[in-house]
């Protein structure tokens, strides 16, 4: 029996049922949360007299010597330096309004973008502030089963916020219930609109219908769709372009891989929700694809991807003289933020390169809620505002080096000991060594309550700009004649370090799979193996929680990135490297 593509059922089901059931169909709601200010920041000096405005707020400061900081209450603050012609610095956007939900999406968090003012006559600069949006957008598809019954499925692209299942069992009786096992959610039906409480943003969403046109979101491309593959536009941002055919890869795969992708019904209970899939091949840029309403202008939030910055900007430290190096020991290092608590002499055994693999002993384990250094645990106290300071006061599970336990606040207390080497803030460290000289676009990077850069993940970055990363690495770390890292450091800090397996982790081998694969740690890189026909392609890789990827292949001089929205489905966004790599892409390329 011949199968309907999904979205010619998807219009028939829809068409034929709305007069039977009036829930059937797609539902949205969209929500905006700022921030406030944004816009033209002006600043303008008369003597000793400094203001600066945006929006409708304004500020008087002082300056000391060439540093420039001003704040406008909680609504945001610049810090940046006084240069020939500008006021080169960072926008610091505050929290946002949804930070303390449960499940806030990444862009509710503080962060610090890059701002340049430029002089526009004697004592008056000006310059564009464009700070992450915060939104939030709930897709609703109810379909027919077969027998009739109603199923529901919640989809949202900012944060992968699904209710707690991919699929729900539909009812109704005085209110419309979602429900799948013990999980249950409640809405009511008025005036043809949804109203319902929903948990991650401890607030009440309003869905109203839309037409599939409506929903760019919900789909990975306008239903229908019919893919031609296309080479990658020149935008001006040190991307050389081609044809995948003109480097020696075969279109018509990449046609079908795309095809399938945008083929992929986002009802089902696993379905894959990329959000882009960036190849480079040879040095150039051969495939770029965007997928349910992402687009190459707007950054997307890395997760852990972000935390393989450690490594990159240690090893631009050490290239620029810096005294550290993944021999450094920790707490020496950052012995100013002593005493320390939980004192154990096991703690001045503890180096960078403990921190870089997940083998720091601390009691930090993100896949144990009881662990105190579990980053939720940390980042929702609210004791200690200083979570570098947080992480040193841990205590000791095990000797440095004997286990591993991934964990964020290790990456992000390597964090801790860059800024105090390189007596610099960490977004501008990150900005002079890495963002300005790979030609980065607009980028935000995540900040500590403290005000501090925050190295644990959760960067946002554009899909094209994160790809520079391995391509500069293929590259021997440079990009445009410019050297980013050594490429003895790419050596090093791609070799592995750590084993992940049942002993390592002490999970016992019957559980160890749900947390874990079997494999090997660089310094914040994560190693594996591709077998591609009769092949097999060592990569190193940034990974991030719901399928944010930077995989490079050196022996195919291929880099590649995807970015997704499978949050929490380790099982699903996994696959992009495991299979889709080297049964789509590698295979690709012409022996």
């Amino acid at each position: 029996m011949r199968r309907l593509p999904f979205f010619a059922l998807l219009l028939a089901t829809s068409l034929a049922a709305q007069t039977s059931d009036p829930l059937i169909g797609l539902w949205s709601s969209e929500s905006h949360f700022g921030p406030q200010l944004r816009g033209e920041l002006r600043v303008v000096r008369m003597g000793s007299q400094w203001t600066a405005t945006i929006a409708d707020a304004k500020t008087s400061f002082a300056v000391d010597g060439e540093e420039v900081r001003f704040a406008f209450g909680k609504g945001g603050a610049f810090r940046g330096r006084i240069e020939t012609n500008s006021i080169t610095g960072f926008w610091m956007q505050p929290e946002g309004i949804t930070a303390s939900a449960p499940n806030a999406s990444g862009a509710s968090q503080a962060f610090a973008s890059p701002v340049v003012l430029r002089r526009m006559a004697n004592g008056i600069w000006r310059g564009d502030v464009h700070p992450l949006e915060e939104t939030f957008t709930l897709y609703l598809r109810v379909f027919a089963n077969p027998d009739g019954s109603l199923i529901g499925a919640f989809r949202n692209p900012e944060q992968g916020s699904n209710g707690g299942a991919m699929q729900f069992k539909v009812t109704r009786d005085d209110v419309v219930v979602f429900s799948a096992g013990d999980t249950r959610l409640t809405a009511k039906l008025v005036n043809d609109r949804l109203q319902m409480f929903w948990p991650d943003m401890n607030r009440v969403v309003e869905l109203t219908r839309r037409a599939p046109a409506e929903t760019a979101g919900y789909f990975p491309r306008p239903p229908g769709e019919k893919y031609t593959y296309r080479k990658p536009p020149a935008i001006g941002d040190g991307w050389s372009t081609a044809r995948a055919r003109d480097v020696g890869m075969d279109e018509e795969l990449l046609t079908k891989l795309i095809q399938r992708l945008i083929d992929a019904d986002p009802s089902i209970r696993r379905a894959p929700l990329m959000h882009s899939i960036l190849v480079a091949h040879k040095g150039k840029l051969v495939l770029e694809e965007y997928f349910f309403g992402f687009d190459r202008k707007e950054p997307h939030d890395l997760r852990s991807a972000g935390k393989t910055f450690a490594s990159v900007m240690l090893g631009a430290a050490m290239r620029g003289g810096v005294k550290i190096a993944p021999e450094s020991p920790v707490y020496s290092l950052l012995a100013a933020k002593g005493p320390f608590a939980n004192p154990d002499p096991r703690k001045a055994q503890i180096t960078l390169a403990y921190l870089l693999t997940h083998t720091s002993g601390l009691a930090c384990d993100d896949n144990d809620p009881a662990s105190p250094g579990n980053e939720g645990t940390m980042q929702m106290q609210t004791q200690q505002r200083d979570w570098w300071k947080y992480t040193l006061d841990l205590p000791m599970t095990h000797d440095p080096g004997t286990r591993y336990a991934y964990c964020s606040a290790n990456i992000n207390l390597a964090g801790a000991a860059l800024t105090t080497a390189t007596r610099t803030w960490l977004p501008e460290l990150f900005e002079r060594t890495v963002a300005r000289p790979l030609q980065f676009g607009p980028h935000y990077w995540n900040l500590m309550p403290t005000g501090e850069g925050y190295l644990g993940g959760g960067a946002y970055l554009l899909p094209r700009d994160f790809l520079k990363v391995g391509q500069a690495y293929l590259d021997g770390g440079v990009w445009h004649g410019h050297r980013i890292v050594d490429k003895e450091w790419i050596a090093t800090s791609t070799a592995p370090h750590t084993h992940i397996s049942p002993a390592t982790t002490g999970i016992d081998p019957k559980d160890f799979g749900n947390f874990y694969g079997e494999g090997d740690d660089g310094y914040a890189w994560h190693l594996s193996d591709l077998k591609s026909g009769d092949r097999t392609y060592h990569c190193y890789a940034a990974s991030g929680n719901g399928g944010q990827l930077l995989i490079v292949v050196p022996d195919a001089d291929l880099a590649v990135v995807f970015t997704a929205g499978n949050y929490g489905q380790g099982g699903i966004w996994s696959k992009f490297r495991d299979q889709i790599v080297p049964n789509d892409i590698i295979a690709a390329i012409r022996k």
